[in-house]
C-alpha cells in the first residue's frame, strides 16, 4: 500500500516539476531538468514494484515537445539585441533599408536529430535552443547573404555561419525581395506613370496618378531574370480593385532593379496589347503617332463586380434559413498544450516554420514513435502563357516565406468555431516579431461516413444484426495566402491509426490579359481575361520512424498468373499474384514521373514483427494526379530536381534536412540547394533510418467556374499514412462509440442495442435516443 502510495506522490511530484520547466518558471533549469528525468526514473520502479502502471503526466509530453517548440517572443528579441551589439555587423533596421545591412528572418533552428532522440527516449540532456537567422549584408563592397546559427537561448553568447551542402554561397540576388524594395516599385510605377498616364486613361479609364477610385495597381512576378545574377521583373499592371489578379488591363513593365540604389534602377522594356517596346519613350512616342495598335477597354462602371465576393444571380436556397453549423461538445476530448497535441492515443508536437509552414515532430500512437518528423518543404506553381509575365512566372512559394503569410482564420468558415485557435508569431522582414492571431485550429469532427459498418441481412425482409462505428478525426489546419493563392493545409488523424495530409487550393488564379495566341494557354475567362495554365505541386518531407529506425522500403505491385485449376484437370484459372519488391539502393527507391508508380509503397521493420509474422510497416497511399513541370536539366528545372519524382526515398542525413530553400526563388538557375545531390551517393537503405520526399499536385487549367475565385472541391491533392500490418488488428476496437443492433424477436418487433456511450451526450445530439429497425419489407 506504502508503494502504491508513493507512486502516486512521485507522480504528483514530477507532474509539478514539468509545468515549471513548460512554462519557464526554474531558476537552474539545468538543474531542474536532471532532477525531474531522475524523479521519473525512480517513479517507473516504484510503480513496477506496486504493481501500478506509470502513466506520463501531460505536462511531461509538453516539456518534451518543447524541444520542437517555435522561438518565442523574448526568445527573438534576445536574439535580435545579441546580433545588434555585434559592432562588426553594423546592423540596422530592415524597414526602408535597401542598401544597409539587416536581420531578414529568424526562426528555430532544430537540434540533430540523435540529440533529440537521445532527449526525448533516453532521458539525455535538453539539446540547447538555436536560432536559424538570415542577415543580408548590402552595405559592403561584395554584398552576401549569410544564415547563422545563434545560441543558446534565451541568453545567446554565439553566432556560427551555417554552412551549405558543399560549401555552396548564397548569391545575393538571390534574396526574397522584402517590402522595402516592393515599395520602390511602387514608386518606380508613380514615376513611369507620368509619362503615360494619359495613355493608360485613355485605353483602360484607369491611371497611376491622381486616380480617386480609378487606380492602377501591379502584381510582380519570379524568377528575376534570366540566368544567376539578375534582378529583373515583369509588374503586370491592373485595376485597383476586390481580386485585383483577375483585373490586368494589357500593360506590362520590365524592371531592373539590381542595383541597391533605387535612383538607378530602368525600364527595360513595355508590353502593350501585345506589342514590345525597348523604352517608356519608345512607347508613349508610337502611341502618340499611332503607329501601334491601342487598347480600349471603354467603361467598365458596375462590371467589375465579377472578382468580387457579393453575391449576384439567383439563389435556389432562401437566405432568412441558416444553414446546418458544425457543433461540438464543450468537454473537448483532445488535449493542447503549447505545441503539443494527445488525441485518442495519438500525441505529437507541432510548430510553424517562417520560411515553409507546418512541420509535426514525434508523432506516436498509442506512445509509439511512427513519424519522427512531417512537414511541407516546397510548393510551387509553374505557369505557362503569351504575355511577358506569363512567359516568366514560376513560382517557389517558399521563396515568399510562405510560413508567414497564415492569417487570421475565420471562425465559421476558415475552421469550426468551436476549434481550439492559436496565435503564431513571425521574425520576416521586420524589426520586431509580428503576432499572426489565431492563425491555427485544432478540432474534432464527425467526417459523415462512418469509419466500419455492416449490415447483415437475412435475404428474407430481416436482418440478423447491424453494426457500426462513428468516425471522428481531429484536424490541425493553418492556411497560407501567398499572393493570389489560398493554400488549406490539413492534417488529419483517424482513429484507427492513419494519418491524412491534405492540400486545398483556392483564392484568384493567376490570370494576364487576353491576346488571341493566349487561348493555347489557358481560357477566356472574362472579356478580356485569359487563365493562365500551371502545374501545382507540392513537396513534403516524411520522416518515418516505422517500430524504430532501422526500416527498409519495398513495393508491392500485381503479376497475372495463368495456372492450372486443381479441381478442375485441364482447366485454368487467371489471376493476380502479389510481388513483393525490397530496394536496396537510394536510386532503385526514386520513382520519376512518367513512369508507374508501384501499388502498394511500404516502410517496414524487417526486425519488428506483428502477431501474424508480417513485418511491421505503414504505406504510403497517394491522392495526386502531379507530373513534371519542365524538361530534366532545363534551366529553372534544376532548383525543383525534387519534382521529377514522386516518390524519393532516401537515407537520413543531416545535411539533407530540407529538399528546397528560400533563395531557390530568387536564383533558380545556380541552385544553392540541388535535391538530387541527395541521391547521388546511392547509399544503402536496407535496415536504415529512411525519409520519403512525396511530391502530390495537379494540373490547373483556369475555367470560367474559377471566377471569381477558385473553390476547394476537386481541388485538393495528397496522402495517406495508413498502417500495413503493424497491428494485429484494427486499434478502432478499442473506440467505444460502436453500436451493435440484433433482433429480440424473430418477428423484429424489438430489437437489442449494445451501445457503450450514452444516448444523450450533449445539446449537439438529437435528444431522440438511437432507434434501429433494420427491415425491408412492402408497405
Amino acid at each position: 500500500m506504502r508503494s502504491r502510495q508513493t507512486c502516486y506522490i512521485y507522480h504528483e511530484v514530477i507532474t509539478q516539476s514539468h509545468h515549471l520547466e513548460s512554462n519557464g518558471k526554474c531558476r537552474q533549469p539545468t538543474s531542474c531538468e536532471m532532477w525531474t528525468n531522475r524523479l521519473a526514473l525512480l517513479a517507473t520502479m516504484i510503480c513496477a514494484v506496486a504493481n501500478v502502471s506509470y502513466t506520463q503526466p501531460h505536462s511531461r509530453g509538453q516539456y518534451l515537445a518543447s524541444v520542437f517548440s517555435d522561438l518565442t517572443p523574448a526568445e527573438m528579441k534576445s536574439v535580435q539585441s545579441f546580433l545588434l551589439e555585434k559592432k562588426d555587423f553594423n546592423l540596422v533596421s530592415v524597414v526602408d533599408n535597401l542598401g544597409k545591412n539587416s536581420i531578414f528572418m529568424m526562426e528555430l533552428s532544430l537540434p540533430n536529430k540523435e540529440e533529440v532522440l537521445d532527449f526525448l527516449d533516453k532521458d539525455g540532456p535538453k539539446p540547447p535552443r538555436e536560432a536559424r537567422v538570415v542577415i543580408f549584408f548590402a552595405d559592403q563592397a561584395h554584398p552576401n547573404i549569410t544564415e547563422y546559427i545563434v545560441g543558446p537561448l534565451p541568453h545567446p553568447y554565439y553566432c556560427k555561419p551555417y554552412t551549405l551542402r558543399g560549401d555552396k554561397t548564397l548569391n545575393f540576388e538571390s534574396r526574397p525581395v522584402p517590402i522595402a524594395e516592393s515599395r520602390k516599385f511602387s514608386d518606380k510605377l508613380a514615376e513611369v506613370g507620368k509619362e503615360i498616364d494619359h495613355i493608360l486613361l485613355e485605353s483602360t479609364g484607369y491611371s497611376v496618378n491622381n486616380c480617386s477610385d480609378h487606380c492602377i495597381t501591379f502584381s510582380d512576378n519570379a524568377p528575376r531574370g534570366q540566368k544567376s545574377g539578375e534582378r529583373r521583373t515583369w509588374l503586370s499592371l491592373q485595376k485597383l480593385v476586390d481580386g485585383n489578379y483577375i483585373q490586368a488591363i494589357g500593360v506590362e513593365i520590365l524592371i531592373n532593379h539590381r542595383s541597391l540604389d533605387s535612383n538607378e534602377w530602368t525600364v527595360e522594356k513595355v508590353w502593350y496589347n501585345g506589342q514590345y517596346f525597348d523604352s517608356v519613350a519608345e512607347f508613349v512616342r508610337r502611341y502618340e503617332r499611332n503607329e501601334l495598335k491601342k487598347l480600349e477597354l471603354g467603361d467598365d462602371t458596375g462590371r467589375n463586380i465579377y472578382s468580387t465576393y457579393i453575391p449576384r444571380g439567383e439563389y435556389k436556397v432562401g437566405s432568412d434559413i441558416p444553414g446546418p453549423k458544425f457543433c461540438a461538445s464543450p468537454d473537448k476530448r483532445y488535449r493542447v498544450l503549447g505545441n503539443y497535441v494527445e488525441y485518442a492515443g495519438w500525441s505529437f508536437a507541432f510548430r510553424s516554420r517562417t520560411s515553409s509552414g507546418l512541420q509535426f515532430l514525434d508523432v506516436k500512437y498509442n506512445d509509439e514513435r511512427i513519424v519522427y518528423e512531417l512537414s511541407i518543404q516546397e510548393a510551387i506553381s509553374f505557369y505557362s502563357g503569351s504575355t511577358p509575365e506569363s512567359l516568366q512566372t514560376k513560382y517557389l512559394d517558399s521563396g515568399w516565406a510562405m510560413g508567414s503569410v497564415a492569417y487570421e482564420l475565420a471562425k465559421g468558415i476558415d475552421c469550426p468555431e468551436t476549434s481550439t485557435y492559436q496565435d503564431v508569431y513571425h521574425f520576416y522582414d521586420t524589426d520586431k516579431p509580428i503576432r499572426y492571431k489565431n492563425a491555427l485550429c485544432i478540432f474534432e469532427m464527425p467526417t459523415g461516413i462512418p469509419l466500419r459498418r455492416h449490415y447483415d441481412s437475412d435475404y428474407n425482409g430481416g436482418f440478423n444484426s447491424y453494426a457500426g462505428l462513428e468516425n471522428h478525426v481531429l484536424v490541425v489546419r493553418t492556411i497560407s495566402t501567398v499572393y493570389n493563392y489560398d493554400y488549406i493545409w490539413d492534417y488529419v488523424f483517424y482513429q484507427n491509426g492513419i494519418v491524412e495530409v491534405k492540400m486545398s487550393a483556392t483564392g484568384y488564379v493567376y490570370a494576364t490579359f487576353f491576346t488571341p495566341d493566349g487561348i493555347n494557354y489557358g481560357n477566356r475567362i472574362q472579356q478580356n481575361i485569359i487563365g493562365n495554365l500551371h502545374t501545382h505541386l507540392v513537396n513534403y518531407k516524411v520522416d518515418l520512424d516505422v517500430a524504430g529506425k532501422e526500416n527498409s522500403f519495398e513495393t508491392i505491385s500485381l503479376r497475372y498468373e495463368n495456372i492450372t485449376n486443381p479441381w478442375s484437370p485441364g482447366e485454368f484459372v487467371v489471376q493476380s499474384k502479389l510481388i513483393r519488391t525490397e530496394k536496396n539502393t537510394e536510386k532503385q527507391a526514386s520513382f520519376r514521373f512518367g513512369l508507374p508508380l508501384p501499388r502498394h509503397l511500404i516502410f517496414q521493420n524487417p526486425n519488428k514483427k506483428n502477431k501474424w509474422g508480417h513485418p511491421r510497416s505503414y504505406r504510403i497511399q497517394y491522392n495526386s494526379h502531379a507530373d513534371s513541370v519542365l524538361p530534366r536539366g532545363w534551366k529553372e528545372e534544376l532548383s525543383i530536381s525534387w519534382s521529377r519524382y514522386s516518390l524519393a526515398v532516401t537515407r537520413y542525413n543531416e545535411m539533407e534536412r530540407r529538399s528546397s530553400n528560400m533563395f531557390l526563388q530568387g536564383d533558380p538557375w545556380s541552385p544553392s540547394l540541388y535535391f538530387d545531390d541527395f541521391l547521388k551517393n546511392n547509399e544503402n537503405i536496407v535496415n536504415k533510418d529512411l525519409v520519403a520526399w512525396v511530391t502530390v499536385g495537379f494540373l490547373h487549367i483556369p475555367h470560367a467556374e474559377d471566377i471569381p475565385n477558385t473553390s476547394t472541391p476537386a481541388n485538393s491533392v495528397g496522402f495517406f499514412l495508413r498502417p500495413y500490418n503493424f497491428f494485429d488488428e484494427d486499434p478502432s476496437v478499442a473506440n467505444r462509440n460502436s453500436i451493435v443492433v440484433k433482433p429480440a424477436k424473430s418477428d423484429f418487433s424489438e430489437v437489442k442495442i449494445q451501445r457503450w456511450t450514452p444516448d444523450v451526450i450533449n445539446p449537439c445530439v438529437s435528444e431522440e435516443t438511437f432507434s434501429y429497425n433494420g427491415t425491408y419489407l412492402a408497405d
